[in-house]
């Protein structure tokens, strides 16, 4: 019976034990404003057109339980090409692709309407930055053995 009792004890304290190191709602994670993928080599030859241009492209991800403005936020490689968002505003839980050629802005996609690439095939650094010029984050890649970096 007392060794019945010692399990018992000792499933108690674990359990318990568990209880203590699981994170309370409020412990959780608020969520960010992030860099979350770069296609950095649009599919096919670089040709330039529009369509090549438009397939190489940066995404933002919001993952925060708010909507957040990104009016006057830049983002930047490290050739200090520069796409300063307008007045546009990005939802809870929503992604927003920049893309490097021309189009119509959207909730989902916004275009640089650049005629030439802007991230390098083999290296380059994405930088978000505030409008104040903080840095909210980066994202490197270096490696051609693939076209897109999960930041």
């Amino acid at each position: 019976m007392l060794h019945t009792r010692s399990i018992a004890a000792a499933a108690v304290a674990a359990c318990l034990g568990g209880l203590v190191l699981m994170p309370t709602q409020s412990q959780a994670a608020p969520g960010s404003v992030h860099l979350y993928k770069i296609y950095y080599d649009s599919p096919g030859s670089d040709t330039r057109t529009n369509t090549s241009l438009t397939n190489e492209w940066v995404q933002i991800r919001n993952t925060t339980a708010a909507a957040v403005s990104l009016t006057g936020w830049t983002l930047v490689d490290a050739a200090n090409h520069r796409y300063v968002f307008g007045a546009y505003t990005l939802g809870k839980g929503k992604t927003v692709t920049i893309r490097t050629g021309k189009g119509t802005n959207t909730a989902a996609n916004r275009y640089q309407g650049r005629a030439a690439y802007v991230w390098n095939n083999d290296r380059d650094t994405a930088t978000l930055k505030r409008s104040t010029g903080a840095i909210v984050d980066t994202c490197a890649y270096n490696s051609t053995k693939v076209d897109y970096k999960m930041c």
